[in-house]
């Protein structure tokens, strides 16, 4: 399979939502692991007296899995694979962009459902090839509001 059939093949494609639930003790140990201090995250009495009513979710935390499962989704394994067969196994993280709608808060219920944005091979000044991918995964809460976007950049260089 080359770049540009794995192209044709999973841009556009959605994955397999999944469920997340974002309990009030994990909004807090997340806090506290990324050194976060607004009380917001931590702090009840504090939180119940904000503009939320209540404990909310630091940027980034959506949660934890409500059932277990792999650790990447597999629409993006699929990717990578379709990428590997493709001649590009190696993969870097191209960073992530995250864009906020609505506060994540404790007892949020979040389906996230991953979908393949876009995937383009280029040429480098040197004449090497690599291609970049986009995953953007939408976190929508229990009331049907969309929480926040993430968009995931990956970038996949050939084998040596």
């Amino acid at each position: 399979m080359e770049a540009e059939e794995v192209k044709q093949k999973f841009a556009g494609m959605v994955g397999e939502p999944i469920v997340n639930v974002v309990e009030k003790g994990s909004i807090k140990r997340y806090a506290y692991a990324v050194e976060d201090p607004n009380p917001l995250y931590y702090d009840e009495e504090y939180a119940a007296r904000s503009r939320y009513g209540t404990v909310i979710a630091p940027p980034g935390f959506f949660g934890w899995p409500a059932k277990p499962g792999p650790m990447l989704p597999k629409l993006m394994l699929d990717l990578l694979n379709g990428l590997k067969e493709a001649g590009y196994p190696n993969l870097l993280d191209g960073g992530i962009e995250l864009e906020f709608m609505v506060p994540i808060r404790a007892g949020d219920v979040l389906v996230s459902s991953p979908k393949i944005m876009d995937v383009n091979e280029r040429t480098t000044k040197a004449g090497t090839k690599m291609v970049f991918g986009t995953i953007e995964t939408t976190y929508i809460n229990q009331n049907g509001d969309t929480v926040a976007k993430a968009r995931q950049n990956l970038i996949c260089l050939p084998g040596a």
